[in-house]
């Protein structure tokens, strides 16, 4: 006898123990550690390299919208209204650099590994029947059993 297991808690595990469930959990650990990653090659590689056209931080980059406009020492905006354009830039940056390392080191390769096993497993027998077949069948089926067996030609006789 097997005892099914009811209520929250049963329900819960049966949640947390479904494949998809782990999967995306260690899907968002591994993407937390990644983007740091991301976020330490766009700071330390990619801002320095746009910074030798201006400055090294790209969250400097702004335009003053309604002036006057001014910061204080600290970068702090004390008056008029900035739009910080070098943060949306090195925001934009950090995700194509995200999406181009996701697509070429990880979704490339195992797209072209799941392509080489595909290749390898055989060749799948005919195609399964559809519904719309099988209903077919059994209506020609049924319609043969009403009509009876049909009678046999009997050849002509010269």
């Amino acid at each position: 006898m097997s005892e099914k297991k009811t209520g929250v808690l049963g329900g819960f595990k049966a949640f947390l123990m479904r494949g998809n469930v782990i999967d995306l959990a260690v899907a968002v650990v591994i993407g937390a550690a990644f983007t740091n990653i991301v976020n330490s090659v766009v700071k330390g590689v990619i801002n320095p390299v746009v910074g030798a056209f201006g400055t090294k931080d790209l969250g400097n980059y702004a335009a003053c919208l309604k002036g006057p406009c001014s910061r204080n020492s600290a970068g702090e905006v004390t008056a008029g209204v900035y739009i910080q354009w070098g943060t949306v830039l090195s925001a934009t940056l950090t995700f194509v650099i995200t999406a181009a390392v996701v697509y070429f080191l990880m979704l490339l390769p195992m797209k072209r590994w799941q392509d080489r096993q595909a290749a390898r497993k055989p060749a799948e027998p005919s195609a399964k029947v559809t519904e719309i077949e099988l209903l077919e069948q059994i209506r020609d089926a049924l319609i043969e059993q009403r009509r009876g067996p049909e009678p046999e030609t009997v050849p002509a006789q010269r």
